[in-house]
């Protein structure tokens, strides 16, 4: 993920929360509160994401690992062709 665009919509989705609280509420305290409690909650559920996403490629890279110890070439000089997946075009630095 691009970390720009991340803050960007993260401030986006805030700010669309602090003008609905506020129109609700009509209250600038509960609507501060509210929005922090929030982003606190967004940032959990980032972290959430980005570990579950980790935790699927260990245990992606783990059975592919076992696969690669129960098939090993008889010659050592074999070369491997590692696949690569392609770039996202979209990143700014992958071009």
């Amino acid at each position: 993920m691009y970390a720009p665009r991340v803050f960007v919509s993260m401030i986006g989705a805030l700010a669309v929360f602090a003008v609905a609280t506020y129109w609700l509420n009509g209250s600038l305290t509960t609507t501060l509160i509210d929005t922090v409690i929030c982003a606190v909650l967004l940032q959990i559920g980032y972290f959430g994401c980005v570990l579950f996403l980790v935790w699927k490629e260990a245990k992606a890279r783990n059975t592919q690992g076992t696969m690669a110890v129960s098939h090993v070439p008889s010659r050592s000089d074999d070369n491997e062709k590692i696949p690569v997946s392609p770039f996202n075009g979209s990143e700014p630095f992958n071009r």
